[in-house]
């Protein structure tokens, strides 16, 4: 066999095998993912397919009959060991596949705790696969105290449904505040509010010492002195790209795997795409973790390898679901100066300045504020901070300028 294959079944890599098509690449297609599903969306796992909301067969991205009748092999449940890039292989167990041109949309893998702080205790908790929620759901139907570890976007957004389901909560953050690490004070603190409405005990400036029980986890000790008794814990301290298949075959990583501006790897005739690789971005190097990302990268590799010279232009934007909340973010935040509030009566923005430069915003339950901003971003323009502070003023004048 030769053609394109695709390791990695998630967003990017369907976008891939698809995007593939639509072009008219009549050679073959494989799509390989080692989860037992056929490609699926992620966010919803830990928000409306998590409450009930949401069935098995809507989480597909396609029907799992679309890939064959697409000329595309989609193999589930299936691990690839190796990549010989000598002879252009990939190994499968004994059998040994042969590609002309070879994407990796690996995508990432949850942080975990270490073994020694208890980190391998049953009902010991991660949010990012299907495998993974569907336990999770489980100890939610059951009940009782969860402990969620970390405060970023991923650990709020099961604080939210634990909530829903009347579970006690406690969530620990081990910096100064939840969402330090991507978020401006003012949207820590409109999180840190939401929660706390909702009954979930938020302790910031606590890390975890160590989980304790007898086979299944039923405590935590905290840095701080204090313990706890729970029945399970949740993990949500970050994720890291999969690049272990890439860097056992020698190509060079730098924040995931290093990409050119066209999705080229170092190694001729393998691409990435996705959480697991890093590219060019306004003279930086970044790694961007969303769906539009894996999308939107996925499809202009898709067109390179079939001889576009296109470059990804990247144009981030993100989303959150907790409560009744719809956060919509776009742009990146990274070197801001100043940050402006601009409040309504049931929607606020959050709106990100270097200098009088706009860079992003935060748009709690604000559409018409997030459509704004993203198109200034986009166009490269900015926005006058007295205007934005104004609630009384239009925005969509901003884009008749």
């Amino acid at each position: 066999m030769s053609g394109i294959i695709i390791i990695g079944a998630g967003q990017a890599g369907s976008s891939l095998a698809i995007k593939l098509r639509t072009l008219g690449y009549e050679g073959t297609v494989t799509l390989i993912g080692d989860e037992p599903v056929a490609p699926y969306q992620r966010p919803p796992l830990s928000k409306k397919y998590l409450l009930g909301e949401m069935t098995l067969d809507r989480l597909y991205l396609r029907p799992p009959e679309f890939y064959a009748k697409q000329g595309i092999e989609l193999r589930i449940n299936t691990a690839v060991d190796a990549i010989n890039i000598a002879e252009k292989t990939i190994q499968i167990g004994s059998k040994s596949l042969g590609y002309e041109q070879l994407a990796l949309t690996t995508g990432s893998k949850p942080r975990l705790l270490p073994s020694r702080i208890g980190g391998k205790l049953n009902g010991i908790l991660s949010v990012r696969s299907l495998a993974d929620v569907n336990a999770m759901q489980s100890a939610f139907d059951k009940g009782g105290h969860v402990l969620i570890i970390g405060g970023g976007y991923i650990g709020l957004e099961a604080a939210a449904v634990a909530a829903a389901k009347g579970l006690k909560v406690t969530l620990i953050e081990m910096a100064e505040r939840i969402l330090q690490r991507v978020a401006c004070p003012e949207t820590s603190n409109y999180f840190r509010d939401l929660h706390q409405n909702r009954g979930v005990k938020i302790l910031e400036g606590v890390g975890i010492d160590s989980l304790t029980g007898d086979g299944h986890v039923n405590g935590a000790i905290l840095s701080n002195g204090s313990t706890l008794n729970i029945d399970f814990a949740i993990i949500g301290v970050g994720i890291l790209p999969e690049t272990s298949l890439a860097e056992a075959a020698g190509l060079i990583q730098n924040n995931g795997i290093e990409t050119d501006s066209w999705g080229r790897t170092s190694v001729p005739d393998i691409w990435a795409a996705g959480d697991c690789a890093s590219f060019p971005f306004q003279g930086n190097r970044i790694r961007l973790e969303s769906v539009p990302n894996a999308i939107d990268q996925a499809e202009v590799v898709a067109c390179n390898m079939l001889g576009s010279k296109k470059d990804y232009i990247a144009t981030p934007w993100f989303w959150s679901d907790q409560y009744e909340v719809k956060l919509q973010i776009a742009g990146l935040n990274a070197g801001y100066t100043n940050v402006v509030v601009r409040a309504g009566s049931s929607a606020q923005s959050h709106w990100y300045y270097k200098s009088d430069k706009l860079l992003a915003v935060d748009a709690m339950n604000d559409p018409r504020a997030y459509m704004v901003a993203k198109r200034l971003i986009e166009a490269g323009e900015t926005a006058d901070p007295k205007t934005i502070a104004n609630p009384q003023s239009v925005l969509k004048e901003l884009l008749r300028k």
